[in-house]
């Protein structure tokens, strides 16, 4: 009832963005109402002769740019495209093959307790002075474990604050800063990469069809995303969120919560710990034999230049992270006792998969958008149009790529899928940006951004009423608004942080991830 009441009373700014995003509907729906615009648009334009010149393709025995015409997607072509080619559609949609492959392997990882365990091991001994960035850490490097990290340290950083003398709450707001507001930090690329290259590569050939991507193209940003956050998270919980929060005296079922919840780890879960720590670093080495040793299968040895040579490594990443959570995962559970035999394996698999069923209709929705929007042509003749725009405008880039920053912080509001998101705005950021010498490593750096930064502080996104439900177990009358407030100070001190990393990025021309810079330059044609 507390909740209810709370959301019902809530006003002011944030009470209308509660209040506009209920009403919105599924983001699958959003999407099919989307394509029905696109269809309606697209055959306007195509009837007032909307084009543009296409920046790299000349025209058949001419010198001339080839001109861009928009296309309605009610012409007989593109009637037969949709109902002929919907499996390929949807089936060749990249970032579903990327998730699918890397979830099979961390959905083994997550069900043997690994993840858990892991993240326990990461915080339960840290000296109460570094309570605060140990959990922040632990959060953001949470992330690879996906919606483990939400249901495993976020309730656990409560109990070890109370269990420190700490005020709990404080403990749930740094987790949660860290596994959301933090939510594309991290010191290694995982699924979130795979998902969201999946996109930007869809995006990007639109305008250049022989551009692949790098899984790994933002690791050297999002490493240093999470040493820049880490001081914001720390700084806000200690000298912001907890003394505003004040004193905390548990009692009762409270009390209970830190007892239980403070149990060290089992032998055996250390031993699994151990396990886990030797098959990573097997496979790891195999990933290593692969690319230096004999044959080398992992290196281009005909490539045209020294970059591209890693192009196979690169592209392989997808399945040594699968094989990398496979193993690890595997190896724990055996130890553990949550594996019996491989049979336990399939089966924890085959749920995974089971989590997917949503996200495999949303990219069913999400991949017709995206390929219809490619037929139409009203992608490239918009981001044509708004690179001519923004380069007559004569903003410096980091200036630009800050306001895509608060662009996408905004959107993140109502929006609260990353992957939904990114494919409704990919399409043409990516292919605009790609005019502007700017990679798509670096627009999908700076998307990250802003889709972490505010994640925290909209009642829309999926574990916002699970975070209050575990204020509310040691506050019971923690209400929304309360939640908001706290996560506020986070979100600002966040989308700053991260606002001046994208301009110095920028500014310094730094590479990005391995084989992956700032700058881009299109084809010859």
């Amino acid at each position: 009832m507390a909740t209810a009441t709370a959301t019902e009373g809530q006003k002011g700014v944030l009470g209308w963005i509660e209040r506009t995003g209920n009403r919105l509907p599924d983001p699958v729906f959003i999407f099919f109402y989307l394509i029905l615009g696109l269809v309606a648009v697209s055959v306007a334009a195509s009837l007032f002769g909307y084009s543009a010149p296409h920046p790299t393709l000349k025209a058949e025995g001419s010198n001339e740019a080839y001109i861009i015409q928009a296309t309605s997607l009610l012409s007989p072509e593109n009637i037969q495209r949709l109902w002929v080619e919907m499996p390929a559609t949807f089936t060749h949609f990249h970032p579903l093959g990327y998730v699918l492959v890397v979830m099979l392997g961390a959905g083994v990882a997550e069900r043997t307790g690994l993840f858990g365990t892991a993240m326990r091991a990461g915080v339960r001994n840290a000296p109460i002075f570094l309570l605060t960035p140990m959990v922040a850490l632990a959060a953001m490097l949470g992330n690879l474990a996906a919606d483990a990290a939400y249901v495993v340290l976020i309730p656990l950083a409560g109990v070890l604050f109370a269990a420190a003398g700490r005020h709990p709450v404080a403990g749930i707001a740094a987790a949660f800063a860290g596994v959301s507001g933090g939510f594309s930090a991290n010191l290694l690329p995982g699924q979130l990469d795979a998902l969201l290259f999946g996109i930007t590569e869809e995006a990007a050939e639109a305008l250049v069809p022989a551009w692949d991507a790098n899984i790994a193209g933002n690791w050297y940003f999002i490493a240093a995303m999470t040493f820049l956050f880490l001081p914001a998270i720390w700084y806000v919980t200690d000298r912001i969120v907890e003394p505003r929060l004040g004193a905390y005296a548990p009692d009762g079922p409270a009390g209970e919560m830190i007892k239980d919840g403070d149990k060290p780890l089992t032998p055996a879960q250390k031993k699994g710990l151990m396990r886990a720590l030797y098959a990573g670093l097997a496979v790891c080495a195999l990933w290593v034999f692969f690319t230096v040793g004999p044959g080398t299968p992992l290196i281009d040895e005909d490539a045209p230049n020294p970059e591209a040579r890693l192009t196979p490594f690169y592209r392989s990443l997808v399945a040594g992270f699968f094989i990398l959570f496979l193993a690890a995962g595997w190896a724990y559970g055996k130890v553990a006792g949550t594996v019996q035999g491989h049979r336990d394996v399939v089966r924890m698999m085959s749920e995974a998969m089971g989590d997917l069923a949503y996200y495999l209709v949303l990219a069913f929705a999400a991949a017709h958008f995206v390929a219809m929007f490619n037929w139409s042509n009203l992608g490239l003749i918009f981001a044509v149009q708004g690179a001519a725009g923004i380069k007559a405008s004569g903003l410096p880039m980091p200036i630009t790529l800050g306001l895509l920053v608060l662009l996408t912080g905004l959107v993140n509001l109502f929006v609260g899928s990353a992957s939904a998101k990114w494919a409704l705005l990919a399409p043409v950021l990516v292919p605009m940006l790609m005019l502007l010498n700017v990679s798509p490593e670096m627009t999908t750096a700076a998307y990250r951004v802003g889709d972490s930064a505010t994640n925290i502080i909209t009642p829309l996104m999926v574990y916002f009423p699970l975070i209050l439900t575990f204020c509310q177990r040691w506050n019971r009358d923690f209400g929304l608004g309360s939640l908001t407030a706290t996560m506020i100070p986070y979100s600002i001190f966040l989308m700053l942080s991260g606002l001046t990393l994208v301009v110095i990025w920028v500014a310094l021309g730094l590479p990005l991830g391995p084989a992956a810079s700032v700058g881009y330059q299109l084809p010859a044609p």
